[in-house]
């Protein structure tokens, strides 16, 4: 889920026609996550192929990246690694509330309620290590760029970004400003129509983009502060302080300077692992060892793993294929400065 710092970020709409000609460092697991949680049928069902292995997540990831690239969007998704032993607490917490869900989507389907049980079921998806390898055997046969982080994959596209390999670091979640990722961006994979949660109501979706600077500039703190910021909260390797939201501990950060100076005001508690937690995010476990090249797509291992292995629509799949097709031209074309 990440850190909770929307209050205190300034996001610019944008189109994805701004992002035109721009790498995108895109965080490869959150990505997909969204794919199996809202690609579904009526009632919740992911989709699925005749055998009954889910798809969800390539549809999702076919049609997204097709419809980037038709954009002049280049694309390299960012895959996690090993998760920190922080944050194992995090990732079993998301398994129970996922068998809970479960279970409620059941009762919902029994009871036929289908509002309430595709609620729940989008609740349900987790990436297994099938679906990664999955997902990574049709960006090869795309010809799309793929990086295995050491760590947190959102901590390797936003070290991308500072060296300045990618224009911007993609996820839903805010956790990559405070790996230091000069730019960020939201809503790439779900633009267009979201419907807000218990009700029969639909807001438009529209790419997002922060510039950490602003966000460091507007709220008057150093991106040190804002990790500290980020502790006070609560993150994926951390639960917080119970009652501190961001706004409260914005001012406390401002206030003292630091979380040891406010432990000493008596304005807190103890924190335990404080500094393994800033280093988390201000010394993250990345790697500099990776090549980002799009390569021409193989339409016969698309087709063959899509239409012949899963059952994919072949007219569907090959409109999205010349896309990528288009895509390729942009490859031979040279700028300004190689002429």
């Amino acid at each position: 889920m990440g850190v909770d710092l929307k209050p205190l970020v300034k996001a610019r709409v944008i189109s994805l026609h701004d992002l035109k000609g721009k790498v995108i460092a895109i965080d490869a697991y959150n990505t997909i996550h969204q794919f199996l949680s809202i690609i579904r049928q009526r009632d919740g069902t992911p989709l699925k192929d005749a055998e009954g292995r889910v798809t969800s997540h390539l549809a999702g990831l076919l049609y997204r990246t097709a419809n980037l690239v038709e954009q002049g969007i280049k694309p390299v998704y960012v895959f996690d690694g090993k998760p920190h032993p922080f944050k194992l607490k995090t990732l079993e917490q998301r398994s129970v509330i996922r068998k809970e869900a479960k279970r409620e989507w059941e009762e919902a389907l029994a009871m036929g309620d289908i509002e309430k049980a595709r609620k729940k079921a989008q609740q349900t998806s987790s990436i297994s290590k099938e679906r990664v390898e999955e997902s990574k055997k049709l960006l090869d046969a795309l010809g799309i760029p793929y990086v295995d982080a050491p760590g947190e994959g959102e901590a390797q596209a936003s070290f991308m970004n500072e060296r300045g390999d990618v224009d911007a670091a993609c996820s839903q979640d805010f956790d990559c400003l405070l790996f230091g990722a000069p730019t960020l961006v939201r809503n790439l994979a779900i633009t267009g129509k979201r419907k807000l949660p218990d009700k029969q109501q639909w807001i438009d979706v529209f790419p997002e983009e922060i510039l950490l600077r602003d966000v460091l500039a507007e709220n008057e703190i150093s991106r040190e502060q804002l990790v500290e910021i980020a502790i006070l909260i609560g993150t994926d390797f951390n639960s917080g302080i119970k009652g501190i939201g961001p706004k409260k501990a914005l001012q406390l950060i401002k206030k003292h300077g630091c979380i040891e100076n406010a432990i000493k005001e008596g304005e807190i508690g103890e924190i335990e692992n404080l500094n393994e937690l800033r280093n988390i995010f201000l010394n993250p476990s990345v790697t500099a060892n990776y090549s980002i090249e799009w390569r021409k797509v193989d339409e016969d291992m698309v087709i063959s793993f899509l239409c012949e292995e899963h059952q994919f629509s072949k007219e569907r799949v090959k409109k999205a294929i010349e896309k990528f097709h288009i895509f390729e031209k942009s490859f031979g074309q040279k700028n300004l400065f190689e002429f």
